[in-house]
Formats: structure tokens, C-alpha cells, sequence
């Protein structure tokens, strides 16, 4: 059995097709200095194909699939235009004597080591991109095809990696999954899985292209990230028992999903789908989904080393607004720092960088670059319901002046008679300790709260939650968790305003229950585990969902407080 990070969820079952990618992506090989204008002459050649591959892929993306998906081709695009990027292959075959494939290939490298070498997770993977764009700029001047021929039946594609662009090209009709040795869960090929509905495992190793031959038949789980190769007759009829028992379910969420998260006894709340980039607008307004609970900002800024000016942020912002419509949108401003690097701004190595220069902190240190995001969202309010969330607030001075430069925002854009919405709502989010213990002051000061569990735990428990060496003392179920997520939504209601929790938390069908005593207004988590949520939240009554809560606020251990919900909220 393998194992990959899981990225897209569903049980699969077919036949392999084994792609195989070149692992050196040329030989190097030197010119003559004669040679040098014919090699410009070829990369110059191979770039203009590539702009008009690309284009046309786009306009078949946009009127197969929408806009949202064809949306990364544009990147790919813009890579093209990018004189750090065509510009230094020029220079390489000028000053070097190379080959225009050899600089290509030595351009992308330098390109794959920076993105690898980031400690972000989307960052890292935007070295799949350098490669899609890369392949076809080679492929071009080699004069190979650049489209790949697949079969007319049923088949789980197993690759090294899967580009953006043969993801959009893969036969949808067929395509069973997707399971590559390489990439992860925030890579734009695993963003077009979720969004496409196909099951997909992704990092799996070395070992998957060394057991895994084009024939073989495949299992793979794109919940769990198991890998089943040339399985037995028991453990093909389990899965096959398995993929019934989750359609079945996915039947039963599709039958819910317009109806309200309400409980038996008629208490409604909102159920929410977090958002990392706008490609995955089309998939999270399909599943149904009420709006967006936590839109993550900082991906306009993290892919680039040149920072987003206002009118590239309101089109961004603009575009999800406009998607959804009347559903609210809550946008967080740039959350950058900790295990999340800018390269645009250079941000000083720290020691402690969770306890650092981070969120907020570095917002209120560069006004002229925060000021600029909030005249962006205020703008984009104009064609939506957005709401304004502000990260990593620790003191009562950092709420303020964030608040004093939206309204400094808010008179330019007036005086400039620049349309936006006068009553956005603005909240913040709840994720250190601290401010949970002064929930009361800040409600006053908010519309509306959101706790961020996953570094609440964090901060509250002294664990790293990157540390595999303390893994096991990193939960949401810890008592003191527990009592700081109570008091927050207390104090909120006391105040008058919602309460609304975006971290993994909030998608975990075993805290549903609990989290709905405790008096939470919104859940907002990974669209795909949600319908799960709304089923346990439809199945029981508030009043039976408060006692649980209150007997759970007295027991003194993770230990006790998971063992009794598994006894009574599931």
C-alpha cells in the first residue's frame, strides 16, 4: 500500500495510464556564437506558440469548464511576458552560447529551486507552474506535441507530476483520479481536481512510479491518501462496497443542499467554505455553500516578486464578489509572516516568527501598503456583500488604527467619487489568547467575530502545530480551547454581534454538535466536508446540542471530552 497527502476527496477505482515526464527537461548543450541569433530566433518562436496555445486552451477552459478555471492559464500567460523569466533565457543564450532549450531549462530550474526552497505551502508549489510553462516552451522548439492523446475509457492518470494545463485537458468523461509523486494540496492541479470533482492523492513519492505500471489497476482514496496497487479480491469488493456506501451519501448532500442548516427544533446557522484563490469560486458556489467564511488575500501577494497594485487587488476582489452575488464574502487583509514568507517585502529571518512581524503587525507598520489593500476592497464592496476581516489583532491600538486608516480609505475613495459600500462590516479575527479574554471590549468595536482555531490552539497551548515531535498535544478539544471559543461567542451575543469559526474545527463532523451548544452562529470550513456538517446539524435539536455543551465544558481532558462526544455526537 502508498500513501500521498490527499487533495481531492472520493474513492477510485480503473486501470492505470502511466505518464511519464521527462526528469531532466533537456541535455545542456552549447553553441557557437554564430548560432546565437537563430537560437534568439527559436526562443523568441517557441514563445509565441506558447501565447498562442495558451490562449486558445483558455478560450476551450472558459467555454467548457468557466472563467474561474481558465483563470490559471493566465498566470501561465503572464510568465511568458515576464523579463525575469523570457528575458534571463535570452540573456543565457547571448552571453553563454547556450542552446535555447538548455536555456530554458536552466532559467526554470533556478526558478523550481527558489519557489521549492519556500517554507509556504503555496508558494512551493508554484514550481509547478515554472514546469507547465517550461515543458511547453522546450516542447515548442523540439517541435513535440504538446497535446497528449489519453483513452476512450475508463483510466486513473499516475504521473511524476500533472501540470495546470494537462489537467484542464485530461477527458473528463473518462478520468477516473489523478496520483502524482510530486505536489500537494494548494497546488493549482489539485485546486482543478476539487473544482472538476475528481478524486486525487498527490505526493506520494518515489515509490509510486517504481510499483505503479500503466494497466495496473488502482485504488485510490482521496480522503485518507491510500494507494492500493493490484489489490486482492477482499480489499477490491471493501472499496467497491465503500464508493457505493459514498455515493449513496454524496445522493443524500445533494439533496440537502439547498436546504437550510437548521436544527430539528427550527435553529438556523450558516455554513461557510473557506477560499484560498478565486479559481475555486465555481466549485464552492456548486456545492452549495452560503458564502464565503475566510477568503485568504495574501495569494495575491505571494506568487510574485513585486507587490499587487490597487487595481490588480479590487479586480481580484471584485471577481469573487461579483460571483457570489448577494452571499457574503468575508475578505481577511494580508496575513503574511510565520510559516507564510513575502518576497516582495523581505520580511527580517526571526527567531520566533509566530510570535513576530506578522498579519497586522506588518500591515500597521506599512500603512501606505495597507491602505492601498483597503481602498481595493472597498471598491470591490461596491459590486458585492463583502465584509472586512482583520487578522492577528492582539490589542485594542491595532483594532483602532486599523479602523482609523479604513475610514482615512473610505474618505479618499468619497472625495474621489469612487462608489463603495458605507456599511461594510467589519470584524476580526479571534486567535490569541488574549483577545479571547477580552471579547467583551472588542465586541463593542466589531461587527463580528471569527476564531482562527487552528493558531488559537497554537498560542493557547504552547505547541507548535508544525512540530511532529508534539503532535499529540495539539487539539481543539482542550478544555482551556474549549472555554476560550465559549466565552468569545458569549460575549459576543451579549454585545449584540455573530460569531463565526474558520479553522479545521469547524469541518469536523465530531464538533459539530458541540460547537452548535456553545452558540455558534457560522461554520466556515473546506466545502467538501461541510454537507457532513449541515447532516449532523439537521439531525439534532439546539436543546439537546446545549446540554452537551454543558457537560463538556466541565471535563478536565482531551481524553474525556473526545470519548464523550463520540458517544453522544455522532
Amino acid at each position: 500500500m502508498l500513501k500521498g497527502i490527499p487533495v481531492s476527496a472520493g474513492i477510485s477505482i480503473a486501470p492505470v495510464l502511466r505518464l511519464t515526464h521527462e526528469t531532466a527537461i533537456t541535455q545542456a548543450e552549447s553553441i557557437t556564437p554564430v548560432d546565437t541569433t537563430q537560437e534568439l530566433g527559436l526562443l523568441s518562436k517557441s514563445v509565441e506558440q506558447a501565447r498562442e496555445q495558451l490562449e486558445k486552451l483558455k478560450e476551450q477552459t472558459e467555454e467548457q469548464l468557466g472563467s474561474e478555471k481558465a483563470a490559471i492559464l493566465s498566470a501561465h500567460i503572464a510568465f511568458l511576458d515576464d523579463p525575469a523569466f523570457v528575458g534571463e533565457m535570452s540573456a543565457l543564450i547571448e552571453n553563454q552560447q547556450l542552446a535555447a532549450s538548455t536555456a530554458v531549462s536552466q532559467v526554470a530550474d533556478q526558478f523550481i529551486a527558489l519557489f521549492e526552497s519556500m517554507d509556504d505551502a503555496y508558494m512551493k508549489e508554484r514550481a509547478d507552474d515554472i514546469r507547465d510553462v517550461s515543458r511547453r516552451l522546450i516542447r515548442n522548439i523540439s517541435g513535440g506535441d504538446t497535446v497528449i492523446s489519453y483513452p476512450e475509457e475508463p483510466f486513473i492518470l499516475v504521473a511524476w507530476d500533472v501540470t495546470p494545463s494537462e489537467t484542464l485537458q485530461l477527458p473528463l468523461q473518462h478520468v477516473r483520479g489523478i496520483v502524482t509523486a510530486k505536489g500537494g494540496a494548494t497546488s493549482h492541479a489539485a485546486i482543478l481536481a476539487r473544482s472538476l470533482g475528481i478524486p486525487a492523492v498527490m505526493g506520494a513519492g518515489d515509490a509510486l512510479m517504481e510499483k505503479v505500471d500503466s494497466g495496473s489497476l488502482l485504488i485510490i482514496d482521496g480522503t485518507s491518501g491510500q494507494l492500493i496497487v493490484s489489490p486482492d479480491t477482499g480489499t477490491l469488493a471493501t472499496y467497491q462496497e465503500k464508493a457505493a456506501q459514498e455515493e449513496k451519501e454524496r445522493q443524500l448532500y445533494e439533496a440537502i443542499k439547498e436546504l437550510p442548516a437548521e436544527t430539528t427544533d427550527g435553529h438556523c446557522v450558516h455554513l461557510m467554505a473557506n477560499m484560498a484563490v478565486p479559481e475555486e469560486s465555481d466549485a464552492l458556489i456548486e456545492s452549495g455553500v452560503e458564502g464565503i467564511g475566510l477568503f485568504r488575500s495574501e495569494f495575491l501577494f505571494m506568487d510574485r516578486s513585486t507587490l499587487p497594485d490597487e487595481a490588480e487587488q479590487f479586480a481580484a476582489y471584485k471577481h469573487v464578489a461579483a460571483a457570489f452575488g448577494d452571499k457574503p464574502v468575508i475578505i481577511r487583509t494580508l496575513d503574511v509572516g510565520g510559516d507564510k514568507h513575502l518576497p516582495a517585502l523581505a520580511l527580517p529571518q526571526e527567531e520566533n516568527p509566530f510570535l513576530g512581524f506578522r498579519a497586522m503587525r506588518i500591515s500597521l507598520a506599512r500603512p501606505e501598503l495597507f491602505l492601498v489593500q483597503l481602498r481595493a476592497l472597498l471598491r470591490a464592496s461596491a459590486f458585492g456583500r463583502l465584509l472586512i476581516m482583520f487578522p492577528m489583532i492582539s490589542h485594542m491600538e491595532q483594532l483602532r488604527e486599523a479602523k482609523r486608516l479604513l475610514e482615512q480609505a473610505k474618505a479618499e475613495l468619497r472625495a474621489e467619487g469612487i462608489a463603495f459600500d458605507e456599511n461594510i462590516a467589519v470584524g476580526m479575527m479571534m486567535e490569541i489568547p488574549g483577545a479571547c479574554l477580552q471579547a467583551d471590549v472588542f465586541a463593542k468595536e466589531v461587527d463580528f467575530f471569527s476564531i482562527g482555531t487552528n493558531d488559537l490552539v497554537q498560542y493557547t497551548l504552547a505547541v507548535d502545530r508544525m512540530n511532529a515531535n508534539i503532535a499529540e498535544l495539539y487539539s481543539y478539544y482542550h478544555p482551556a480551547v474549549l472555554r476560550l471559543i465559549s466565552q468569545v461567542i458569549e460575549a459576543s451575543h451579549r454585545a449584540g454581534i455573530w460569531t463565526g469559526l474558520c479553522g479545521e474545527m469547524a469541518g469536523d463532523p465530531l464538533a459539530t454538535k458541540l460547537l452548535l451548544g456553545l452558540g455558534l452562529d457560522e461554520f466556515s470550513g473546506a466545502a467538501s466536508v461541510m454537507p457532513k456538517v449541515k447532516e449532523r446539524i439537521r439531525s439534532t435539536s439546539l436543546e439537546e446540542a446545549k446540554r452537551l455543551a454543558e457537560h463538556v465544558l466541565t471535563l478536565s481532558t482531551v481524553d474525556e471530552v473526545v470519548q464523550y462526544l463520540k458517544d453522544r455526537a455522532l
